[in-house]
Parts: structure tokens; sequence; C-alpha cells
């Protein structure tokens, strides 16, 4: 089974997803949809790292409940300041960082880019630093101090 469907999930959502964006449900479209969910994972097998484990079902829970809050704040935060007369306060910010796992460093990029007014640009070749712009930051100490506690390290909870 592994040998043809090396990812079942990623099968099912490449399925999925292309009969969602398809005109209309026919035999001709549920056939490219099976083509394209066996086809793409057997192409991108080679370029996939080995899975990670996921521990600390608990703390998950809890992260994804913190990046919806923090995502809604942050896109309030914004709206008002785009919507003030004076410009806003954006800069580059360095995050050090003690993760290593490449599956958690790919989730905090993913939660990067949910959180409205956060950009990822760089990551330092030795993982040890981070480069993020802020749209609006105030106290920078702080905000390093919020991205270490409510990202990074439940990130490392999850998955070293």
């Amino acid at each position: 089974m592994k040998r043809w469907l090396p990812s079942p999930w990623l099968s099912f959502g490449l399925a999925a997803g292309w009969l969602l964006l398809a005109p209309a449900v026919t035999p001709a479209q549920a056939l490219l949809a099976l083509l394209v969910a066996v086809g793409v994972p057997l192409l991108v097998r080679p370029l996939r790292p080995r899975a990670g484990a996921l521990r600390r079902w608990g703390v998950l829970a809890r992260l994804l409940l913190r990046v919806g809050r923090d995502m809604l704040h942050s896109a309030l935060v914004v709206a008002r300041g785009v919507l003030r007369a004076e410009p806003p306060r954006g800069t580059h910010v360095r995050i050090p960082l003690d993760l290593r796992d490449v599956h958690a460093l790919a989730a905090l990029a993913m939660i990067t880019a949910f959180i409205p007014g956060t950009v990822w640009n760089e990551l330092a070749p030795d993982r040890g630093a981070l480069l993020l712009h802020v749209f609006d930051l105030g106290d920078e100490a702080a905000f390093v101090a919020h991205y270490k506690a409510a990202y990074e390290r439940p990130l490392q909870e999850i998955f070293e």
C-alpha cells in the first residue's frame, strides 16, 4: 500500500481538492482526481523529509487555539494600524531559535505566515536565528519573548 500511496492523507486531500474545484463531478473528473491523488505523491516522494513524530497532543490543541486567537487579535491590530493616520512602526526583528527539528521549523513558518502583520524573511544557515518583519512593533524584547513562549516552546514540546 505504501508503495502506491506513500502519503494517504495527501492523496485524499488532493483528490478532494480536485473534486471541489471541478465544475461538475463527472466520471472523467473522478478519474483525473484519482490520477492526481496517486501521481503527485509518487512524484514528490523523493523530496519529502521523513515523517515527524507528534507528541503531546494536548500541547498541540492549545497551540492551535493560541494561533487562532493571535490571528484574530493581529488582524484587528493591523486593520487599526492601516486606518489610523500615522505610519506603522514596522521593523525587522531577529529571533534566536532553539528549534532544530525540520518539521517544527516548517510549522513555525506556517504559523508566522498565518499571523497578520508578520512576515518570515530569513532563516540563518545554521538555523539558529530567524528574521521576521513585524508590521507595527512597540517593544521588541516583549515581542521576542511572546513569540518564543507562544510558538517556539510548544513546538519544541510537540516535535523534539
